[in-house]
């Protein structure tokens, strides 16, 4: 028998409208045995069942909601949702490609749970007690539903900490070697499942990679923080003059100039190894300029307090590339965190074109890539900001 949560008064609102988590602060009772990581029934104060999800007394969010009609979580339950994931995927035109995310945790109603796909590997994230605890289960649902060569963990995000649990990473299922080559907007592009970014690689800027060609036809590009080149190498496709790729790492940039001769593109791309904010002050002591400058730096924010100096972080880089674009040009400008909302980012573009005493114009404005789409419900699954603007 679960355990039974029940919420203090009017706490339930947000719950029933779909958003899938319970705080601890929202719960007035918990009755029933049961173990952290176990299921526990959700029920408004005056006694309205509202879901079921797993329980973990040691995180702020004690339940995440993913039952509302009574079922249990075994293996058929598992291989039915992650198929109906997975079947909306192909509905919009990503589950027949070779790389895309199958399962985004609470979008998809399995909070927790990340599943990407390249090609015939998965590489999943497991994010709280309850799905480390139902791992074997996911496991055979996923081999029911994809039949994969070879599924890899990447359950080393900080993240995971807060929910009381280890960090690691290794193969789950399959004997494979945790590198691939997917193709993505034509291009070719090397995966390293073990060691790359989030799962491998950033699914979520597919689209916005794509996005970017439209810009960078005769342009000598910037792209800054360009980890293992996915923009730059969409650049030099569409007919870039020159990218300079530029990132701290030089591990990122190896697999740049990896990626570069995947797809016979050396010629057009340069590596510059180099922290971003001192490079992008060195380049305007130069005076360069480029017709395209590219900003896609790691999440500044890692929680709501962090927002305000994140804001400022943001501001900086953003001022200083807007001065390095030519007249006529273009500044491409994301931000990965959700802590920072679409308002905000926005007023602090504004402010930093007028800082840098540009005049601009807002040309493109999107969000993470379909195969990412945000729950309604869950403002926190709305996490990816990218604009285009036109600086005169």
């Amino acid at each position: 028998m679960p355990y039974t949560v029940t919420l203090k008064k009017n706490h339930e609102k947000r719950i029933a409208e779909g958003h899938p988590w319970v705080y601890a602060n929202e719960v007035a009772s918990i009755t029933g045995p049961g173990k952290n990581g176990d299921l526990a029934d959700v029920y408004s104060a005056d006694g309205r069942f509202l879901g079921s999800g797993y329980i973990n007394h040691l995180s702020k969010i004690l339940v995440r909601i993913f039952i509302r009609d009574g079922s249990f979580p075994d293996v058929d339950f598992y291989t039915k949702r992650i198929r109906a994931a997975n079947d909306f995927r192909r509905k919009i035109g990503f589950g027949d490609g070779d790389s895309y995310r199958a399962v985004f945790a609470e979008s998809d109603d399995l909070p927790g749970l990340i599943v990407d796909r390249y090609g015939d590997l998965l590489s999943i994230q497991i994010l709280t007690l309850g799905v480390e605890k139902n791992r074997e289960t996911i496991v055979q649902a996923l081999k029911n539903v994809f039949a994969p060569r070879g599924i890899y963990a990447r359950c080393d995000v900080a993240v995971r900490e807060k929910e009381g649990l280890d960090l690691y990473k290794g193969p789950l299922f399959g004997e494979f070697t945790p590198e691939t080559v997917i193709t993505e907007n034509g291009l070719k592009m090397h995966v390293d499942l073990e060691n790359g970014q989030k799962t491998g690689y950033f699914l979520d800027q597919k689209e916005n990679r794509a996005a970017v060609r439209r810009y960078a036809p005769n342009a000598e590009v910037l792209d800054c923080f360009c980890n293992v080149g996915g923009f730059s190498l969409n650049c030099a496709a569409a007919g870039a003059t020159k990218v300079y790729a530029a990132d701290i790492s030089e591990r990122a940039l190896d697999e740049v100039r990896k990626n570069a001769a995947l797809n016979s593109l050396e010629d057009k791309i340069e590596t510059v190894q180099a922290d971003i904010f001192e490079l992008l002050r060195r380049y305007n002591n130069e005076n360069r300029k480029f017709g395209l400058v590219i900003l896609d730096p790691p999440a500044f924010s890692k929680s709501k307090d962090e927002a305000d100096s994140a804001l400022r972080g943001y501001k900086t880089i953003n001022k200083s590339a807007l001065k390095l674009v030519a007249p006529g040009g273009f500044l491409v400008s994301a931000s990965c965190t959700h802590f920072i909302s679409v308002a905000s980012f926005l007023q602090m573009l504004s402010d930093a074109a007028r800082e840098s005493g540009r005049r601009v114009r807002l040309v493109e404005m999107k969000t993470q890539s379909p195969d990412h789409a945000s729950l309604m419900a869950e403002k926190e699954s709305l996490y990816l900001k990218f604009f285009v603007l036109a600086v005169e």
